[in-house]
């Protein structure tokens, strides 16, 4: 019991004393005022908050969230083919893709891919 007891506080002890040393070695000596400064999607930390937001930046970001959700959707189909026939397979998975792309078509027909004027 004592052995034990032992081994634990020593396996805590070497382990404190292990972070304690690789936190003071870790330690950035030199400060600087832009290195310590947040940086947030590119706008300045240092003006003021109520400053227009890209919307190109947020459309890109919301087409990348909406493929991104419907390709984990898409991943299922993979295994599913295993537990159903094949034509109800197909027409799932063409009228899936077909969705995407009619979606993909419209954001490109509205000019939210387009970066440059």
């Amino acid at each position: 019991m004592f052995l034990m007891m032992f081994i634990s506080f020593l396996s805590i002890f070497i382990s404190s004393l292990i972070m304690l040393i690789t936190s003071l070695l870790s330690k950035k000596t030199n400060k600087d005022r832009e290195k310590n400064s947040p940086y947030e999607c590119g706008f300045n930390p240092k003006e003021s908050a109520r400053i227009p937001f890209s919307l190109r930046f947020f459309l890109i970001a919301v087409i990348f969230l909406i493929f991104d959700v419907e390709i984990t959707l898409i991943l299922p189909l993979a295994y599913i083919i295993q537990l159903s026939n094949i034509f109800s397979w197909l027409i799932t998975g063409i009228l899936f893709i077909f969705i995407l792309l009619f979606g993909l078509y419209y954001e490109w027909n509205q000019g939210a891919l387009e970066w440059f004027d």
